[in-house]
C-alpha cells in the first residue's frame, strides 16, 4: 500500500489551468466517491479550493497514472492540458505536504488559517462518502492535530494577512478615500465575509452583498450595517460599484465584459476597482481589456501578500519543527500498525497448524488409539511444524549470506 498525494496549485499552474481541475462543493462527494471506485485505490479524499487541488489516497502500488486518467476523464481534459502542472508526493514526503497545507505553510498567505477548514471539510466529505479508510483517516486526524499545535505555539497567525486584506490593501492605494466609496460584494461565503469585516474596519461608505441565496446576503450585510440583494438584481447595480469583490462557487462567469463596459458608460467613466477570488473566474478576463477598470485575480495579489508576511517567517520555521516531530509520530504510528498486522498474520498462521494438528489427534481419539502416545504425537507434530518455515528460511539466509536476517532471527527467538 502506497499513501499517495497528486495535485496543483497557484505555484505550478496559472488560475486558467486551476478552474478547470477545480471540484465545486455539489459535486464533490461524487467525485471522491468515483474515485475510490477506482481499480488500485481503496482510499480517497480531495481537496479543492481556489489556490489548490489535491488528492489524497491510498493505491495497490500502481504510481499516479491510475490517478491521472482518473482526473483527465472526470473532468474531460487531455492529459497535456494538466499533466505538465501537477505535483506528486507519496508516504513520507506526503505526510510531510499534507501537515505543511493544513498549517498554512504551502498556502500563497504564509500561515492563513482559512485551508485548515477546507482540509476539515474535505475530510467530512470523504468520511460522509465511505472513502476513508484506517490509513488515510487517521492522517486527517493527525494533520488537524498538527495544524491546531502550529497554530496555538507559534505566531503564524498573528498578523491580519489574507486574500481579503491584500484585496483591500490594494483597494486604498487606489482610492485616496474609501469612506467615499460604495463595495458590491458577490458571495456570501467566508472570503467575502472576511473582505466585508475589513473594508468596514477601514471605513468604506458603504456595502452592498449580492447572492444567489437572498436570506444568506442580507444575514451578512445587517452585520456591517450593510445592503442585500438578490443575484438576479446585479446588473442593476453594478453601476453603483467603485468597488467589486467576488467570491462564489459558480462554474460560469458572473460578470461579463458587456455589463461592466454598460456600467462604465453610465458612471461617466468613473473606474472601478475589481477582484476576482474566485476559480472558476467570476468576472470574465477580457474584462481587464476595458478602460477605466482595474481587474485583479488571487494570483495578481501576490505582491501585496509578500509586503505583509515579514512577522511570519520566523513562526513558520518554528512550525516547521512541530511538523518534523509530528511526522516522526505517525511514522511510528504506521511502523505499529505494520508490526501489528505481521503479528496478526505470524499468529493467524499458528492458529491454522494447530487445528489441524488437533483434528488429527481427536480423530485418532476417537479411533481407540492411545491417548498418550496421541499426545506425543501432536507435540512432535506441532513442533515440526512450527519451525519448519523458520529452519528454511534460516538455511536459506545462510546460504546467500544474510547474516542480519540470522542475528535478528536469534534475537526474535531469544537464542
Amino acid at each position: 500500500m502506497t499513501l499517495l498525494a497528486l495535485g496543483i496549485n497557484y505555484t505550478t499552474a496559472p488560475v486558467s489551468v486551476r478552474e478547470r481541475l477545480a471540484f465545486p462543493e455539489e459535486i464533490l462527494r461524487d467525485a471522491v466517491t468515483d474515485l475510490w471506485q477506482q481499480q488500485d485505490i481503496s482510499e480517497a479524499a480531495i481537496l479543492s479550493t481556489c489556490n489548490r487541488t489535491e488528492i489524497y489516497c491510498t493505491t495497490q502500488g500502481q504510481g499516479v497514472g491510475p490517478v491521472i486518467d482518473w482526473i483527465s476523464r472526470n473532468r474531460q481534459l487531455k492529459h497535456a492540458e494538466f499533466q505538465p502542472y501537477l505535483y506528486a508526493h507519496t508516504d513520507n514526503a506526503l505526510i510531510r505536504h499534507i501537515f505543511r497545507v493544513a498549517s498554512g505553510l504551502e498556502s500563497m498567505i504564509l500561515g492563513e488559517p482559512q485551508i485548515l477548514g477546507q482540509m476539515k471539510s474535505a475530510y467530512q466529505t470523504a468520511s460522509q462518502a465511505g472513502t476513508l479508510g484506517k490509513s488515510l483517516g487517521t492522517l486527517f486526524q493527525h494533520t488537524f492535530s498538527t495544524a491546531k499545535k502550529v497554530r496555538t505555539d507559534t505566531e503564524i497567525g498573528s498578523s491580519s494577512v489574507s486574500v481579503a486584506f491584500a484585496a483591500v490593501q490594494l483597494s486604498k492605494q487606489i482610492f485616496d478615500d474609501l469612506g467615499e466609496q460604495t463595495a458590491v460584494l458577490i458571495g456570501a461565503g467566508e472570503t467575502i465575509e472576511l473582505t466585508a469585516r475589513h473594508l468596514h474596519q477601514n471605513g468604506v461608505g458603504r456595502i452592498i452583498i449580492a447572492n444567489r441565496t437572498y436570506d444568506k446576503a442580507h444575514t451578512l450585510a445587517s452585520q456591517f450595517n450593510g445592503y442585500a440583494i438578490a443575484l438576479s438584481e446585479l446588473p442593476l447595480h453594478i453601476a453603483e460599484a467603485d468597488i467589486i469583490v467576488s467570491s462564489t462557487a459558480s462554474q460560469l462567469p458572473i460578470l461579463g465584459k458587456g455589463l461592466v463596459e454598460s456600467a462604465i458608460t453610465k458612471r461617466k467613466h468613473k473606474p472601478i476597482f475589481m477582484v476576482d477570488l474566485a476559480v472558476p473566474r467570476d468576472i470574465e478576463p477580457e474584462v481587464a481589456k476595458l478602460n477605466d477598470v482595474y481587474l485583479y485575480t488571487v494570483d495578481d495579489l501576490q505582491n501585496i501578500i509578500k509586503d505583509n508576511l515579514n512577522s511570519r517567517h520566523q513562526a513558520a520555521e518554528q512550525a516547521e519543527e512541530i511538523i518534523d516531530t509530528n511526522v516522526e509520530h505517525f511514522l511510528s504510528w504506521m511502523k505499529a500498525q505494520t508490526v501489528q498486522s505481521t503479528i496478526v498474520d505470524y499468529r493467524q498462521q499458528a492458529f491454522v497448524l494447530q487445528q489441524e494438528s488437533l483434528k488429527k489427534a481427536l480423530a485418532s481419539l476417537q479411533n481407540g488409539g492411545s491417548p498418550e502416545e496421541i499426545m506425543q504425537q501432536l507435540a512432535h507434530t506441532l513442533t515440526n511444524k512450527l519451525t519448519h518455515t523458520p529452519c528454511t528460511q534460516l538455511r536459506k539466509a545462510s546460504e546467500n549470506e544474510r547474516h542480519d536476517l540470522i542475528a535478528a532471527a536469534r534475537e526474535i527467538f531469544k537464542l
